[in-house]
């Protein structure tokens, strides 16, 4: 068997803030200010494409707030599945914050069918939409 994949990420928008950013290629650009703040850190995976947007795989990271522009690599936990196809890949240890968890699919109305896959989910979906 072998190791999962990591995955390159970058956040965009810091958990706990109203303060949103974009990734432009190399670098962070000032996006908007949101009504409410991020309820878990939130970003991009460069390089990727998701079908039911036309933009990079949209990430997420469970634990304490990160900076808005820290590239992560790392191996997904899990994926947030929605009925609508914009899949969100999550990363950390949904154990280690269970809260944020709870906290991310309070985040989207009941009618995204908002439900938390595995990691192998995550891989599964990634490699489809990145060939």
């Amino acid at each position: 068997m072998s190791a999962p994949r990591a995955w390159r990420g970058v956040v965009e928008w810091t958990a706990g803030t109203r303060e949103r950013f974009v990734w432009r290629g190399a670098a962070l650009e000032v996006l908007r200010t949101e009504a409410q703040a991020a309820p878990v850190n939130y970003g991009c995976l460069p390089g990727t494409l998701n079908p039911a947007d036309g933009a990079e795989v949209d990430a997420v990271w469970l634990g304490p707030p990160r900076p808005a522009g820290e590239q992560i690599e790392a191996a997904p936990s899990g994926l947030l599945h929605l009925q609508d196809g914009d899949h969100k890949v999550i990363f950390g240890a949904a154990e280690a914050a269970p809260e944020d968890l709870q906290r991310l699919l309070r985040w989207f109305p009941p009618e995204r069918g908002a439900q938390v896959l595995d990691a192998d989910a995550a891989q599964a979906w990634l490699a489809g939409v990145t060939g």
